[in-house]
């Protein structure tokens, strides 16, 4: 029961004050405001912890170098730094859109086609087990191209997680609403089209989530792999090279840049399922209490 409060007698004519309502609407903007603040108060609590143990510790910069030499270090290689980013975010991608249009257009066949599923489903499964810092020397000595090596690499880790989950929302679809369509004659497009597909897509979009990371973690990878070559590809060639000179300032650079490109991509991923499912299903729409 909903409880209010309203005013006295001698003014009916006076709006009626839902106090749940109200408190509702405090919780929410609490919350919201709490979603930004305390992530932030634990990052500026952990360099200022950083900082002090850094400091206090006199501890030299090839161990560990601190949050403002760190800060200093992107600034002075952003020269090397940023195309470096641009090149892995760039692998990152690509491999994201061939994992996606590899991934759906193979679900759609194996739904379509339980030989298609009996044939192939078994060899995805192996190169989703098969570790990439197996496959990826073997690529460099087969690729002529690094970047075509490291992005073969990328596609292989994202592909199977887009495929699995497009797969399994293509079978989900409501079984009393596939009655209903044959019973009214809808020929196989149809059936992908208005049933399949919107059943599919909100395992499609957490597929996208996972393969996100992957992608990058696929990049990452075959770029330390790869760039023991000399070729340069991206931020993990520039980290490992760091490494070597023992420039930790650049290390740890790198590394926050690869980290922040990973919550950026799942940032964005979440965005996009936030945006197609608010309106119409359960894991997207806003719960009371």
């Amino acid at each position: 029961m909903t409880v209010t409060e309203t005013v006295p007698e001698a003014n009916p004519d006076a709006p009626v004050i839902d106090v749940e309502e109200a408190a509702r609407a405090r919780r929410d903007k609490i919350h919201r405001i709490a979603r930004w603040i305390l992530p932030s108060l634990v990052m500026a609590m952990t360099l200022l912890a950083w900082h002090l143990y850094v400091t206090l510790n006199n501890v030299p910069h090839y161990v560990l170098p601190g949050p403002l030499l760190v800060g200093q270090s992107v600034f002075d290689d952003w020269g090397i730094l940023w195309p470096a980013l641009l090149t892995t975010l760039r692998l990152t991608l690509l491999a994201l859109i061939f994992a996606i249009l590899g991934g759906v257009a193979l679900a759609v066949a194996f739904t379509q086609s339980k030989w298609a599923e009996m044939s192939f489903f078994p060899y995805a499964v192996i190169l989703q087990v098969t570790p990439v810092v197996a496959i990826a020397p073997l690529l460099q000595i087969y690729v002529d191209s690094a970047f075509v090596a490291a992005l073969l690499c990328a596609w292989i880790v994202a592909f199977f997680p887009i495929l699995s989950n497009t797969t399994i929302g293509l079978k989900s679809a409501d079984h009393n609403l596939q009655d209903l369509f044959t019973i009214y004659g809808a020929s196989r497009w149809q059936r992908l089209r208005y049933l399949s597909a919107p059943s599919a897509l909100p395992f499609f979009l957490g597929g996208l989530r996972i393969a996100g990371g992957l992608a990058l973690i696929g990049a990452v990878v075959a770029e330390f792999v790869i760039g023991r070559a000399g070729t340069g590809l991206g931020l993990a060639s520039t980290l490992l090279e760091a490494s070597y000179r023992f420039n930790f300032g650049r290390l740890y650079a790198a590394l926050i840049l690869i980290s922040a490109m990973g919550v950026a991509i799942f940032a964005v991923t979440s965005l996009i399922s936030h945006l197609l499912l608010r309106k119409w299903h359960e894991s997207a729409l806003k719960r009371e209490g």
